[in-house]
Order: C-alpha cells, then structure tokens, then sequence
C-alpha cells in the first residue's frame, strides 16, 4: 500500500475518528477532557500507527495526558480492534502535536502587529 493512497487515507481517516471517540469516553483523570486526535499515519503494513495529539492547556496537562494516553494504549488498542474490521490492530505511539498552540501564538503576533500599524498609521493621517 502507498502511503498516499485512497486506501491508506480511508485507513488513517476511520482510525483517527475511532481514537477521537475512545479517548473521549476514557475516565482516566490524567487525561485532559480538551484532547483531540489532530491526526492519525497508519504504516502501510497495518502494524503500528502514530497518533498526534493537541492538547488544549499548560506543560503539565500535556505531559499528563500523553502518560496517561501511553497506560491506556492496551485499553484503546482493544476498543479499535473492536470497533475496526482490520486485519491488524496497529500499535498506537501517541505523539504531542504543538501545531494549533503553535498557530493560535502566531495569529496573535500578527494581530499585535496589525493593531500598531493601524494605531501608528491614524497618527500620521493626522
């Protein structure tokens, strides 16, 4: 299977959905209950997948549910068996993904900049 493929994105797709619906409905405290499952590579031999996962809150709470996503891999390993009809049930590295903190700072450094663009223009029109 090629790793863009229309089968392997269907694949990364239903797994990534599945995920989102199991690691929403873990009691596990040390989970945040903002998780989301950004994204989901499936190998092409259905053996093992990485899962990017945002989380929304400090340092702590990231590192909180990254460990406590790890303890539950058995668990969520076993729901996906069950909810998916694969031939191989992948094993699940879950991956902190920064991307949406990284661009909500970036929007907000670009609004400061427009904002004293626009305050500084108003005073030469004057």
């Amino acid at each position: 299977m090629k790793k863009r493929s229309i089968k392997n994105t269907r694949v990364n797709t239903e797994v990534q959905r599945e995920l989102s619906n199991i690691i929403r409905n873990l009691k596990d405290p040390r989970v945040a209950p903002w998780t989301s499952v950004v994204a989901a590579e499936v190998a092409s031999d259905l053996k093992t997948c990485k899962a990017y996962i945002s989380v929304l809150g400090g340092l702590k709470e990231q590192e909180d549910t990254i460990e406590g996503l790890k303890k539950a891999e058995g668990y969520i390993r076993r729901e996906l068996a069950h909810t998916l009809n694969m031939r191989n049930t992948p094993e699940i590295r879950f991956v902190l993904d920064q991307s949406i903190e990284y661009g909500v700072n970036m929007s907000r450094k670009i609004d400061e900049v427009t904002r004293n663009i626009s305050t500084e223009g108003d005073t030469d029109a004057e």
